[in-house]
């Protein structure tokens, strides 16, 4: 479950970037960051190691 978790984070950081870079869609790739933020922090309030 925890590979998914990065796995999840890790699609969401490549869809902001390529749309922040490419497309310039405006709020909805700033909400993908937003999310792979917040999975990476849950991951890691989780208490388990990076």
């Amino acid at each position: 479950m925890s590979s998914l978790l990065y796995l999840i984070a890790l699609i969401l950081i490549i869809g902001w970037i390529f749309g922040f870079f490419v497309y310039s869609v405006g709020g909805l790739i700033h909400i993908l960051l937003v999310l792979a933020i917040i999975s990476v922090l849950l991951r890691l309030i989780g208490g388990r190691a990076v």
